[in-house]
């Protein structure tokens, strides 16, 4: 009986799991369109480095463009669900990829975060970690 309730559990949590994956990727496709609509180019996208993952990474007139998306009921809750400890990890990761551009750290570059709601709208706050 433990192991049968044990068995369920596990089977709601991974089905917990896939919704929110399967969420994530469509908030990107979302996310991935408004900056394609606005001209930017697509360099990567999930690029996972020693620090973490950035979602998308975009150009455009030669500035790099990392994005972090977002996605909740509302704007409001959806900017909640990024953290301090979060931001951290993105900056670096973010670093860690213009070491690798032309102009490595020097390069024109900032990061965004793309929130999108429950009815798929995407509002972007651009230069979001900016001082």
């Amino acid at each position: 009986m433990a192991t049968k309730l044990l068995s369920k559990a596990s089977q709601n949590a991974q089905k917990r799991g896939s919704t929110a994956y399967h969420s994530g990727v469509a908030a990107e496709n979302v996310a991935r369109r408004h900056y394609a609509q606005a001209g930017y180019r697509l360099l990567d996208e999930r690029w996972r480095g020693k620090a973490g993952e950035i979602d998308l990474i975009f150009s455009k007139n030669g500035e790099t463009v990392f994005v972090e998306v977002k996605r909740a009921r509302d704007f409001a809750q959806a900017v909640e669900r990024l953290g301090p400890a979060q931001m951290e990890r993105i900056a670096v990761a973010a670093e860690e990829y213009a070491a690798k551009l032309a102009q490595g750290r020097l390069s024109l570059m900032r990061i965004d975060v793309a929130l999108v709601n429950g009815t798929g709208a995407c509002h972007v706050i651009k230069n979001a970690f900016g001082a």
